[in-house]
């Protein structure tokens, strides 16, 4: 405890860094601090508990200017070795040498499972749910979602005018590893013609023949969406590498382009792909990124006051609310068959 008989947070952003972040880090910060609480960034994602010098105490003036600001002042990292019972307890005595009372995670699907294995531990955990690919379960928010889409959107429209004056089909890839969350309402908003996801699998003669049927009622140019993680038969290269949990690094499959490729092997048609990539998570917090990350920040430091475990915060209903780790990790989110539908019959 520290010398004013509060609480030692520990705040740690771990995964893929989504803007938002800092909004939320900066509300935790400021509210916690204000209850007399000391508040320990964990420097480079979990890792940051495995080394010395990697924590260190923040103070108000960490939290100034940043909620503008994408990525996270705390750095993040990837890694598969704290998954293990080993990794868990050498995370759990870093928690221990850095004197920490309670751990808030800002993360994804992943962060928050290796979140919920440290509280089944014995430690104090609060979650906070962030990813730009909206598939974490329960809450209506996920920290970065809405600028990650509204990314998608701009670029769709970019790419809208450039088809039309070349008569080409565009292929869009997005991210979106197990969950077509950005692909799907990114294509509606953005008016594409054809949508792939990893929840509902097509073939390349899906595409062409979609394709073809719009340039036979006179369409000169198309848009197709596709996710990453998408398993569009008859597309696939060679195996990618993988990344630091075990994932295939999808980026270097280049789905995009080889659906590309395929297009105009198939229908004979001008196409081009365009790879957004860490474009969709790079660069400054749209408004109500800040808005939902600043509420469940000032509401994480709230609940630190409490003594219940493994808690988390979410949306339900517009509203911040006190949840579970389990409830946020027991399941994957994915895009309705009915959602999925109405791209098809809009399109």
């Amino acid at each position: 405890m520290n010398r004013k008989g509060g609480r030692r947070i520990g705040v740690v952003t771990a995964g893929g860094d989504a803007p938002g972040l800092n909004a939320a880090i900066r509300a935790l910060g400021r509210c916690a601090i204000d209850a007399g609480d000391e508040v320990i960034g964990i420097l480079n994602g979990w890792t940051g508990l495995l080394e010395e010098g990697t924590c260190r105490q923040l103070s108000a003036d960490d939290f100034v200017g940043i909620v503008s600001h994408g990525g996270t002042i705390l750095g993040s990292s990837r890694t598969a070795a704290l998954q293990d019972e080993v990794g868990i307890h050498r995370l759990l005595a870093g928690v221990q040498e850095a004197r920490l009372d309670i751990v808030v995670a800002m993360g994804g699907d992943g962060t928050l499972k290796l979140a919920r294995k440290l509280a089944e531990h014995g430690l104090r955990v609060i979650g906070i749910p962030k990813t730009i690919d909206y598939d974490v379960d329960y809450t209506e928010i996920c920290i970065g979602f809405e600028s990650a889409l509204s990314r998608v959107v701009e670029a769709l429209d970019r790419l809208h005018t450039t088809a039309a004056s070349h008569h080409r089909v565009m292929v869009l890839e997005t991210m979106g590893r197990d969950s077509g969350w950005l692909a799907t309402l990114g294509g509606l908003a953005g008016g594409a013609d054809m949508i792939c996801i990893p929840e509902f699998q097509v073939s390349i003669d899906d595409v062409a023949e979609r394709l073809l049927e719009r340039r036979r009622i006179g369409k000169q140019s198309s848009i197709v969406v596709v996710a990453e993680g998408c398993d569009l038969k008859g597309v696939f290269g060679d195996a990618p590498p993988l990344d630091g949990v075990g994932h295939p690094l999808l980026a270097r499959r280049a789905i995009g382009e080889h659906v590309a490729v395929a297009i105009e092997r198939l229908t004979g048609s001008e196409t081009r792909s365009t790879v957004l990539g860490h474009l969709q998570r790079g660069g400054s917090p749209v408004a109500s990124d800040r808005v939902w990350a600043t509420r469940l920040g000032a509401a994480a430091a709230d609940l630190a006051r409490s003594d219940r475990r493994a808690t988390a915060v979410a949306v339900r209903n517009g509203e911040v609310v006190e949840a579970t780790l389990s409830q946020l990790t027991e399941h994957r989110r994915v895009v309705p068959e009915s959602l999925y539908e109405l791209s098809r019959r809009t399109s």
